[in-house]
């Protein structure tokens, strides 16, 4: 199968960025770099290409980083995914501009009709996420629309007979009941109002309750069991394996949010930003989306990032009298989306490529990607202040 424009655009903007919603750090990356090889794309347009498998991070891992954010901020999980969805449709619309100009340099121009159709497509990705956190579940605003448009992509570029719909139906299965199971959950309110009771936690006043069984990565983790009954995969090993790839980041992820936690109940945030508040006065607000995209950069997580920076900005907000809804949202779609330039995503997949350039070789071609998000964020600043 060979690399064409229309091809490139659904790896980029739809497979990975599907992966990375339903599994989370970086994997979406992998699954990038693995289909633009099989489309014949090697070396640094391919993990230039692969970048773009992060650019729905805000609900990437089943929309970890934007619940931490939410719950840490103080404000409903719908309103931070809504807003972080508005913000995400115009940096959207700038990477699109970017991926073309990406496209064209690694010999795959895009003319002027695939251009007005990645439009289209993108749009109508952009709406579903929209629709999917005003209507639906944070949880579910990133897989789910990629996934419908997935399908309907296929069936329109590859026209599969039976035979082939059935094939991939069939090596796509676990993502297909994955999809469909929180889907499910979500959508149908006798089923998540079954499943919310039983076994619920709230050891935090004032935090987001845990459902064992409502919760994404239950059915993530009953998922993986029924695909290890399939392949008869030995249980202990991959248990193994999992708990010595995944202890760092869980590990690190806990210890930020318990630092949240004190950095509130301490006063260090009030402090903090009542110190801002009297050095720079309302200027200070403009600094957000710097802080957050240096948080983004350096730890990429989302998780981590909010828990880090939001009590402060929260405390920011109410010193400044602004809406802490939406500098939240700004805090929260800024560090996700700088998460793609950090030194782990890049390193990781220029191991998996086995890339022989210099990371500072790809940094130099991607740092561009950073300026979506960041001028995003600083308009959506300025418009703040000039609000209030």
């Amino acid at each position: 199968m060979a690399a064409t424009p229309r091809r490139l655009w659904a790896v980029c903007f739809l497979l990975a960025p599907f992966a990375e919603s339903v599994t989370g750090f970086g994997v979406g990356f992998i699954i990038a770099l693995a289909a633009l090889k099989r489309l014949g794309v090697v070396g640094l347009p391919a993990l230039l290409f692969g970048l773009f498998s992060q650019t729905l991070v805000p609900w990437g891992a089943l929309a970890v980083g934007t619940t931490v954010g939410a719950g840490l901020a103080g404000i409903p999980l719908s309103d931070m995914g809504v807003r972080s969805a508005l913000l995400q449709g115009p940096i959207h619309a700038l990477y699109l501009v970017l991926y073309w100009r990406i496209a064209r340099s690694a010999g795959f121009p895009v003319g002027p009709a695939q251009k007005l159709d990645d439009l289209a497509w993108t749009l109508a990705l952009i709406a579903g996420v929209c629709l999917t956190n005003a209507y639906a579940e944070v949880e579910i605003a990133g897989a789910a629309p990629t996934a419908l448009l997935m399908a309907l992509r296929y069936w329109r570029d590859e026209r599969p007979n039976q035979r082939q719909l059935l094939e991939a139906l069939r090596d796509q299965a676990p993502y297909v009941l994955l999809t469909l199971a929180l889907c499910a959950t979500r959508l149908i309110a006798p089923l998540s109002q079954a499943l919310k009771p039983i076994g619920r936690l709230a050891p935090f006043d004032g935090q987001p309750a845990f459902s064992p069984l409502y919760a994404p990565g239950f059915w993530l983790a009953a998922m993986g069991g029924i695909v290890l009954m399939h392949t008869r995969a030995s249980l202990p090993r991959v248990l193994a394996d999992t708990a010595k790839g995944a202890w760092r980041a869980c590990l690190v992820t806990l210890a930020f949010v318990v630092m949240a936690q004190l950095y509130v109940g301490s006063g260090m945030a009030r402090q903090i930003a009542e110190a801002l508040y009297v050095s720079v006065g309302r200027w200070s607000v403009t600094g957000v989306p710097l802080f957050a995209a240096v948080a983004g950069f350096l730890t990429g997580s989302g998780a981590a990032s909010n828990a880090m920076l939001m009590p402060m900005l929260s405390a920011l907000a109410r010193a400044l009298q602004l809406d802490s809804a939406w500098l939240a949202a700004i805090q929260n779609t800024v560090c996700a989306n700088l998460s793609m330039l950090s030194p782990m995503r890049v390193s990781m997949g220029a191991a998996v490529l086995g890339f022989a350039g210099s990371e500072g070789m790809l940094y130099r071609k991607a740092w561009p990607l950073a300026l979506p998000a960041l001028t995003v964020g600083m308009v959506a600043v300025a418009f703040m202040l000039l609000d209030g």
